[in-house]
C-alpha cells in the first residue's frame, strides 16, 4: 500500500498494491509517528508522499525507498532537501549505508554539544500483499544490525489482530510468536477504507513495533523459528500429535518440558516454545567426552 497527497493524475497499480491515503488520515499518521530531534527516519513506499512532506516539513531527514518509477520520479520533484528518495525493493535493497550519512535535527541549545545518538525509526504504508514479508524482513535486520528503535506501520487490520494477539484465540500464531521474541506491538489507529483512494476492500491498522533484545532464550533461534512453524501449521492437533512431525526425538522432549500433550500448540506461551527449542537444541547437541 502507497500514500499520496497530490493532484497529479496516477492510476493505482494493483501489482504495487497502491490505495493512496487522504491528506487529512495522513495528518493523523503523522501525529501518531510522533517525531522527535534525533531522529532519523526510513520510509517504506512513500508513493507520492502524503507521510512523506508533512513528516519531512518536522525537519527530520528521511530515507525514502519506492519501487514504483514514476511515483518516485514525481515526489523527487516535491521532496525538500532533508529527504533522500531511492527508487527499488525494500526486500531487496541494503539501506544502512545510506541511513548512516544522514544528520538528525537537533534543538539549539544541543548544537554545541558533542553529535549525540541517533534514533533509527521506520514509517510506511504497506502492501497488503506484502505486509508478512516485510515484517519478517525488518525483523530480520533488526536480529543482525540492532540498528531501528521502531516501525509505525499502516496494514491491512487482520494483519495487525495477528500482530497483537493472545494465546488461545484465533489470530494468535506464527507471525505473532516470531515477532514477539523481538518486538512488542502497540496499536495506534484504525482507519477505514474511506480513508484512501481507491478505497481497499478491507479495513487498515497502524501499529508501533518497538525492536529490543530477545524476549526469550534462544540458544539455536533458526530451530526456535522452525519449530513455531511446525506447531502452528498443525495448531488444531494436540501439541503432542503437533510435535511428531518436527523430530524423532520428540515425544521424549516434550515429556521433559513438562507441558501436558493434550494442550493445543495455540494455548503455549512464547517462553514455553523457546523453552522446548532449548530443549531440542539440548538433546541434538553432541556430548562432550
Amino acid at each position: 500500500m502507497t500514500n499520496t497527497r497530490t493532484e497529479r493524475p496516477h492510476r493505482p497499480r494493483k501489482r504495487f498494491g497502491q490505495h493512496f491515503l487522504a491528506p487529512a488520515w495522513a495528518a493523523k499518521v503523522v501525529a501518531a509517528i510522533a517525531p522527535q530531534p534525533g531522529d532519523v527516519f526510513l520510509e517504506i513506499g512513500p508513493g507520492a508522499g502524503a507521510i512523506t512532506l508533512p513528516l519531512a516539513a518536522k525537519g527530520v531527514p528521511i530515507l525514502a525507498v519506492e519501487i514504483d518509477r514514476d511515483l518516485a520520479a514525481a515526489l523527487a520533484r516535491e521532496v525538500p532537501a532533508n529527504v533522500t528518495l531511492m527508487t527499488g525493493d525494500i526486500l531487496r535493497t541494503d539501506v544502512t549505508p545510506f541511513l548512516a550519512g544522514l544528520v538528525p535535527l537537533r534543538p539549539p541549545d544541543e548544537l554545541q554539544q558533542s553529535s549525540g545518538q541517533r534514533r533509527f525509526r521506520i514509517v510506511g504504508n504497506l502492501p497488503y500483499n506484502l505486509s508478512t514479508p516485510i515484517l519478517f524482513h525488518l525483523l530480520e535486520v533488526h536480529r543482525r544490525h540492532a540498528l531501528f528503535t521502531d516501525a509505525t506501520i499502516m496494514l491491512q487490520r487482520e494483519v495487525a489482530d495477528r500482530l497483537s494477539a493472545r494465546p488461545g484465540t484465533k489470530d494468535y500464531g506464527a507471525l505473532t510468536i516470531l515477532t514477539r521474541v523481538h518486538a512488542t506491538v502497540e496499536r495506534l489507529l484504525d482507519l477505514p477504507p474511506g480513508a484512501f483512494r481507491p478505497a481497499p476492500k478491507v479495513r487498515s491498522s497502524v501499529i508501533r513495533v518497538t525492536f529490543g533484545p530477545p524476549s526469550v532464550r534462544l540458544p539455536d533461534e533458526p530451530l526456535f523459528e522452525r519449530l513455531v512453524k511446525t506447531l502452528f501449521s498443525q495448531r488444531r492437533k494436540t501439541l503432542s500429535n503437533a510435535i511428531k512431525p518436527f523430530d524423532p526425538t520428540a515425544p521424549a522432549v516434550l515429556a521433559l518440558s513438562g507441558l501436558d500433550g493434550r494442550r493445543r500448540p495455540e494455548t503455549l506461551q512464547v517462553t514455553e516454545i523457546a523453552r522446548l527449542a532449548e530443549l531440542f537444541a539440548s538433546v541434538r547437541r553432541p556430548a562432550v567426552l
